[in-house]
This record gives C-alpha cells, sequence and structure tokens, in this order.
C-alpha cells in the first residue's frame, strides 16, 4: 500500500504554514505524493485565514485518511498548540508542542506508517535551548548514533557536508580531530551510498585560509591530511584538503563536499542553488528531511515566503517511496 508523506508543521510563528499551503496549491505542478501535516490544525487554521488562503483543513485521526481527503484541501494530525494571535512572537513557549511532533513522527516511521518525514524549520535556540545544536544533533542522540550522523544538503549537482555544525567558529579548531574527521567521512561514504546507491566521490577542504598542509603546526598538516591517508586505506574515495577560498570558483566535480564548520560549506551551496537544496540527515533508520532554510521571522505573515526548498523536500521523499 502506497505510503503518505508526512510535514511536521515546525515553528508555530514561522513561514511553515504559508509554504504548506503554497505547495498544496502546486500540487499538480510537481505531482508529488499526497501529505499530511502534524501540528496544531487550530494554528494552521488561525494562520491559513490570516495570509488569505481559501484551504480547507480536514483534522483526521487515521494517517491512512491523507489520500481520502488531500485533494479537497490539507489534511492535519492534530497536536494540540494554542495562541491567541495567529502570529506571534518566536519564543520558548512552543518546545514542549514540537517536542511532541517530533516523537509522534518518529513513532509513527518506526512503526512502518510512513517512510520517513519532513521537518519545517525550527528554531534552534528556542526550541532545544542550547540542549542541541539542531535538529541533526538532536535525531542524533535520540536515536544513539555517536558521530555517525551527517548532515546532508543536498541538490542534484553536487552535496555538502560539514564535520561540525552548529557551533560557535571558535571552537572549531579543537573540535575537528583526526578521530572525528575518519568517523565522519566513513560514515557520510557508507550512508551516501545506502540513500543513492553510489558510491560517492568526495572533496574535502581545508579549515586554514590557502590550505597550509606544508606548515607543520597546521590543522592540515596535523589532523586532516593524516586523517585522509587513513580514510583512502579504507578504499573511500577521497580527495584534498583543498583550500576552500577558490574550490566553489570551478565546476565541482564531486558528489559531497565537505567541509570542517558550518558556514564554510552552507554559503556556497545556499549561494549557487538557492532554495533548490534540501537537508538530508544521513545514518538514521528513516529518511528524514527539511527545507534548506529556517524560519524567516522578518517575512512571516507577507505572503512572499518561496516554497520551492519545501517542494523539493516533497519530490526527493516521493521519489525514494517509490523505490
Amino acid at each position: 500500500m502506497k505510503k503518505p508523506l508526512l510535514i511536521i508543521a515546525g515553528e508555530p510563528n514561522s513561514i511553515s504554514s504559508e509554504i504548506i499551503c503554497k505547495s498544496w496549491v502546486l500540487k499538480k505542478k510537481f505531482k508529488f505524493t499526497p501529505f499530511i501535516v502534524l501540528g496544531s490544525s487550530e494554528i494552521l487554521q488561525k494562520q491559513i485565514k490570516a495570509l488569505n488562503y481559501k484551504i480547507k483543513l480536514f483534522e483526521v485521526d487515521n494517517i491512512s485518511k491523507t489520500f481520502k481527503y488531500f485533494k479537497k484541501g490539507i489534511p492535519v494530525l492534530n497536536i494540540n498548540y494554542k495562541q491567541k494571535k495567529p502570529f506571534e512572537k518566536v519564543s520558548k513557549k512552543s518546545r514542549n508542542y514540537l517536542f511532541k511532533c517530533f516523537d509522534k513522527a518518529n513513532n509513527l516511521v518506526l512503526n512502518n506508517k510512513i517512510n520517513g518525514y519532513i521537518n519545517c524549520p525550527v528554531s534552534k535556540d528556542k526550541f532545544f535551548n542550547r540542549k542541541y545544536n539542531g535538529v541533526t544533533e538532536y535525531l542524533s542522540k535520540k536515536f544513539k548514533l555517536k558521530n555517525k550522523e551527517s548532515m546532508l544538503i543536498y541538490n542534484e549537482n553536487f552535496s555538502i557536508s560539514p564535520i561540525t555544525t552548529h557551533i560557535d567558529i571558535k571552537k572549531v579548531a579543537k573540535i575537528v580531530t583526526k578521530k572525528l574527521i575518519i568517523n565522519k567521512i566513513y560514515n557520510l561514504s557508507k550512508n551516501y551510498k545506502k540513500m543513492f546507491n553510489k558510491k560517492p566521490k568526495i572533496a574535502v577542504l581545508s579549515l586554514n585560509p590557502h590550505g597550509n598542509t606544508e606548515i607543520t603546526n597546521s590543522e592540515e598538516h596535523k589532523t586532516i591530511s593524516p586523517a585522509l591517508k587513513i580514510l583512502k586505506k579504507k578504499k573511500i574515495n577521497i580527495f584534498g584538503p583543498y583550500p576552500a577560498d577558490s574550490f566553489f570558483v570551478k565546476k565541482v566535480n564531486f558528489d559531497v563536499v565537505v567541509g570542517m564548520y558550518h558556514d564554510q560549506v552552507l554559503i556556497p551551496i545556499k549561494t549557487l542553488f538557492g532554495n533548490n537544496a534540501i537537508n538530508i540527515t544521513l545514518g538514521l533508520p528513516f529518511i528524514r528531511i527539511s527545507p534548506d532554510h529556517g524560519i524567516a521571522s522578518d517575512i512571516v505573515g507577507k505572503r512572499i515566503a518561496n516554497p520551492m526548498s519545501l517542494i523539493a523536500c516533497l519530490k526527493f521523499l516521493t521519489k525514494k517511496n517509490e523505490i
């Protein structure tokens, strides 16, 4: 039996309701599998009205009813959450609600009701309260992955993956050890092959400007290059380290580009592909993806949010459902 797609509505006070509505409106054009939204039907209803969309919501008690209602409107699996106004200031108030949403989605996927899920963005600072650095790290701990997970920002042309994710830049050099690089890239290669049925060709960027491999006390000389030598012995198809400042100037002939820290690789892929990229957590026992953007507090309620990253998530999960 074909399974529906599931979208966790994410931070209540964000652009999520808008991009969900816009994606539903474009369902015939992009031909993705019908989806159900997991979240507060009351909040969604208020926000749809405030955004002036003429879209019906259908609160259902069973995910199997998605197909019955999807042509008429948006099916919703309700998780109770209340607020007075359609949109309010982002706060820690929604933390318990969001954890309930993720718990419900994890339950559904582990009980084989869905093959994976999409989560709309959350406010990392307010949701996780600095206990986790992001959804990738939260799921890693929940499923006891211990550095076996990878954040993969995916586009059909190439993908990127940072060794460290949402941490302060001043901490990067201390955290990036030879052991961490080996573990992260080994598991990245293994899990990429599982996801895409292809052994990836991987490029690794240096940490310092210009890739100082010849300087004996540099991270490139002491840490990154020795790690890559070990990975090559493990038959990982890996190259580098390359200077990060010039790497993306030429056409990227690699499946994955690995950076030492978040912005080193997130900035170029967002510049190159904009909303045509998605965030995949590799290493989980299911597919978890999200749009490659944040909650966009500055444009909430303005009807100018771009839904294409969410649509890319829906298309990707539809394709994986068919395999």
